[in-house]
């Protein structure tokens, strides 16, 4: 299948300068009556040590010399063939509505695409139905989550700016982490994805499973959960107390942040008229002119390094945290797959073991007497009972055969993708968590450095006058 092959090579979209619109126009709002969880004041490590007054906390000393005890191997890059770019972001107006388009262009040197360069426009229900295939053709394997359809409540202006952005990102970031999966990145899907034009996927998704097939699987989907599981391994139960209790730690987590990075927002507006006050009060107060001239220029840039303490909450920590709070409702639904793949299997052991139970039984505690008593011959009849007995349970026994391959290999794929998925998610949390530190203590010490240097101003002019007073007397 052919697409369009990109004329000149596109760098990625470098983020705005200027901060983004409040976050409670992104993010769903907050609760502001839960509960809190309230941590020591006593600050330790995840390995036990305590931090203590006299150790240093200069980015130097303590942030860029920290190393993690569980630091994973970087992937080396030259192995890596798939290189996926989303940017330029394009508003589509029509008389029935009003859309996003993304570019989306790939590079790669896989010889299963005819060109090594493609560049194509998707928009966000693209996206969602490439996720949707992906889920169908590998349904435990742990497909990395998509930005909500609608993430703003009482949105007036949908399509502003920050939102788009904040969606491209989320966009972009799916996408490679697809091509970085081994099994996931050579779907065909995705390959069409990536390099088909508008119309040619347009045609393709028609391809795709018709209405009564789909219904069919939810209903079988269904069944199985209203059956539930016997005998799910322990593993596997491991593996959902962990996600609930993950899921209950990200989700505060998440809510804790996006209400910090709304109340940072509020502190800057009332900031950005704290300075120019103090600008105006020193043109009517002569004597306190150069103090209060001070003043403002000292707000004036702890402003501005507060706005990049801001950014960096709502560009890299909320946004991290936000996705893992999505990854863990994937965790759940690719669990409850698994699990319904397990009851299905078990379902049909219980059929088989019914029909040999009916093979075996006396034919005189069966039907076989009333065929006797509509005229036919008992032993003709037990004869065919028999024989169709032993038809279901040759079905069956090859049906149960098919789904316990099917379990094992979904069970094989969700456990080499969990601790794929564990080494992902601690990565990327302890990359947020360092990155958030380095910019706090970065914030701190540059505000700390601008009021000290006010203060020893200040002094300096005292002393000035205090000597100039001296020599008067």
């Amino acid at each position: 299948m052919s697409g369009n092959v990109a004329d000149s090579a596109v760098s990625p979209t470098t983020p705005a300068q200027t901060i983004p619109a409040d976050l409670s126009g992104q993010m769903l709002e907050l609760d502001e009556d839960d509960d809190l969880e309230v941590f020591s004041k006593d600050t330790t490590n995840t390995d036990g040590r305590s931090f203590s007054a006299s150790m240093q906390t200069s980015p130097g000393s303590m942030i860029n010399q920290y190393k993690f005890d569980e630091e994973e191997e970087e992937e080396d890059p030259g192995a890596k063939d798939l290189f996926i770019t989303v940017d330029n972001p394009e508003s589509h107006i029509t008389t029935i509505e009003t859309f996003i388009t993304y570019r989306v262009v790939t590079k790669t040197t896989r010889s299963e695409f005819d060109s090594s360069e493609y560049e194509v426009r998707r928009r966000y229900q693209d996206f969602l139905w490439l996720r949707g295939r992906l889920e169908e053709a590998h349904p435990t394997l742990i497909v990395h989550p998509l930005p909500e359809k609608f993430v703003m409540k009482g949105m007036v202006e949908r399509f502003n700016d920050d939102f788009i952005e904040t969606r491209r990102r989320a966009l972009h970031r799916f996408l490679n982490r697809i091509a970085e999966h081994p099994i996931l990145s050579c779907n065909e899907d995705l390959k069409v994805f990536l390099s088909a034009q508008a119309w040619e996927l347009a045609s393709h998704k028609k391809q795709g499973p018709g209405f009564l097939s789909r219904m069919g699987e939810t209903v079988r989907a269904v069944a199985a959960s209203v059956r539930g599981v016997k005998n799910r391994p322990e593993e596997f139960n491991s593996i959902q107390e962990y996600v609930e209790s993950f899921s209950q730690k990200m989700t505060s987590l998440d809510r804790i942040t996006q209400r910090i990075v709304k109340e940072e927002r509020e502190y800057l507006e009332e900031m950005k008229e704290y300075a120019p006050t103090y600008t105006l009060w020193s043109g009517s107060e002569e004597e306190l002119a150069e103090p209060l001239k001070g003043v403002a220029n000292c707000l004036d840039r702890c402003f501005q390094e507060t706005e990049g303490q801001v950014r960096q909450l709502s560009d890299c920590l909320a946004p991290t945290l936000h996705e893992y709070v999505l990854s863990t409702d994937t965790l759940k639904a690719v669990l409850r797959r698994r699990d319904n793949m397990q009851a299905e299997l078990e379902a049909k052991n219980e059929v088989l073991a019914a029909k040999r139970a009916d093979r075996d039984a006396d034919p005189r505690e069966r039907g076989v007497v009333w065929q006797s008593l509509l005229g036919k011959n008992p032993e003709e009849a037990r004869q065919q009972r028999q024989q169709r007995l032993a038809g279901e349970i040759d079905e069956l026994k090859e049906e149960i055969d098919k789904l316990e391959d099917r379990v094992e290999w979904a069970n094989n794929a969700l456990k080499g993708d969990w601790n794929r998925w564990q080494r992902s998610m601690r990565s990327d949390l302890k990359d947020a968590f360092v990155s958030t530190a380095q910019k706090n203590v970065d914030y701190y010490e540059k505000c700390l450095s601008v009021w000290e240097s006010f203060l020893l101003s200040m002094r300096a002019d005292v002393g000035g006058v205090d000597q100039q007073a001296g020599g008067d007397s």
